[in-house]
């Protein structure tokens, strides 16, 4: 009985199943985007074809067909396709795998293609147990990740594995996608709802497919045509992709910096938003405006970091989110100030002359002048600047270093050679 409810329910799955799975495209023609990695003449589409897949790990963000790919791979090179996601598999579980496609193998010479989705989850002692059928040939493994595996996936597997990241669709893409996932639900949709459709979707294919088949129908129960309310509300807000420990973190902050530093307030702007709105610590965020303060600004503008400074100690005392307008105020004068790294350049020179030669002693008129130090001799001989206008051209460096110019200035905003 049980198997006569499961073979109706299978025959009924493409009329409940949601859209997004109705439209899996069942072949490398029908997959769209990612031509980075799958152009006609580029090494994976090329192995697909002639049957030469070897073990890959897809690095990507959900949506960028990750999970479609992978059974693709399988249905052109007639693989055996195993699935396990990392999140509930056990090494139990990927032993059972394993012996199944050495069994595979050996009867009929049938290749396995496991798909670990998330594979990021998976511990070490778990990664470890896919090493010998991945090493020996047993199993094509095909990981699936939406974190950079370099931080996830032990070295051990990476070396056996060929890295393919997966970028998010692009709006062009995405519209084709729309289009498609239309026409199966037999409905029209205007090019500038499409382009809606595809601008709130955020590189994601899947929720393309989820946005079109829900505005469709929130539509059609109200008995009106589509229109931009029905595609807002169906989108709602794009959940956004960050997680404070890996990937994202370095690359959002990274391009802040950058942005900052190249004199773009908008850009600087865009990138605290996105830090903000994930979540990211803007202690963290406040912490590294003081340091490009004096790094790339330092005495082009000696009121930026005093500007970066106060942002942090507004964080402290503010919070979020009011403390937002503190940090968007600092990053646009971070922006917009002159820039030198002047002073990043004289501390690392002055840091490279002490690691490697040593730290000097101070020539003896500029040791300390105390009655224990005068005993010595300490402080004969020092001229007092404010006296005797000759102390300004005495060069204080240690004798060894005399002569040497750590600090030159860049001319730009009031960081002058005066």
């Amino acid at each position: 009985m049980s198997d006569l409810f499961s073979d109706a329910a299978e025959q009924r799955l493409p009329d409940v199943a949601p859209l997004a799975l109705r439209m899996r495209p069942q072949s490398l023609d029908e997959f769209v985007g990612q031509e980075h990695v799958l152009g006609e003449s580029s090494a994976l589409r090329l192995a697909i074809a002639e049957d030469r897949v070897r073990s890959a790990i897809f690095y990507g963000p959900p949506g960028s067909g990750k999970t479609t790919l992978a059974r693709i791979i399988a249905r052109t090179t007639g693989a055996e396709f195993e699935e396990l996601s990392a999140v509930s598999a056990t090494v139990g579980q990927v032993r059972e795998v394993l012996a199944r496609a050495r069994d595979r193998l050996g009867a009929n010479a049938q290749r396995t293609i496991l798909f670990l989705d998330e594979i990021h989850r998976f511990n070490k002692a778990q990664q470890d147990a896919l090493l010998p059928g991945v090493e020996e040939g047993v199993i094509t493994l095909i990981g699936a990740t939406t974190e950079n595996p370099y931080f996830e996936v032990n070295s051990a597997l990476l070396s056996r594995a060929q890295v393919y990241e997966l970028l998010p669709l692009s709006v062009e893409e995405l519209e084709t996608v729309a289009r498609r996932g239309a026409a199966e639900l037999e409905a029209e949709i205007p090019d500038d709802l499409l382009q809606l459709i595809a601008a709130r979707a955020g590189g994601d294919a899947r929720s393309v497919h989820n946005i079109v088949e829900l505005a469709l129908q929130t539509a059609q129960a109200t008995g009106e045509p589509l229109s931009e309310a029905h595609v807002d509300d169906a989108a709602r807000k794009r959940p956004l992709l960050y997680d404070k420990t890996a990937d994202a973190h370095y690359d959002f902050i990274s391009a802040f910096i950058k942005s900052m530093r190249g004199s773009d307030p908008d850009a600087s702007v865009y990138y605290l938003a996105a830090m903000l709105e994930s979540g990211e610590d803007a202690r963290f965020i406040a912490r590294r405006m003081i340091v490009l303060a004096s790094e790339d600004i330092g005495n082009a503008d000696p009121r930026a970091l005093q500007v970066a400074v106060a942002a942090a100690q507004a964080v402290e005392h503010v919070g979020l989110p009011e403390a937002r307008l503190n940090l968007a105020q600092a990053a646009i004068y971070l922006a917009r100030a002159p820039k030198s790294n002047a002073s990043y350049d004289a501390i690392t020179r002055a840091t490279k002359d002490v690691q490697e030669r040593g730290n000097f002693r101070p020539p003896k008129a500029l040791r300390d002048g105390s009655y224990y130090g005068r005993k010595l001799g300490h402080g004969e001989g020092y001229i007092y600047p404010h006296s005797d206008p000759a102390g300004f051209e005495v060069d204080y460096l240690p004798d060894e270093l005399k002569g040497t110019t750590y600090y030159e200035p860049s001319g730009n905003g009031e960081e002058t050679a005066d």
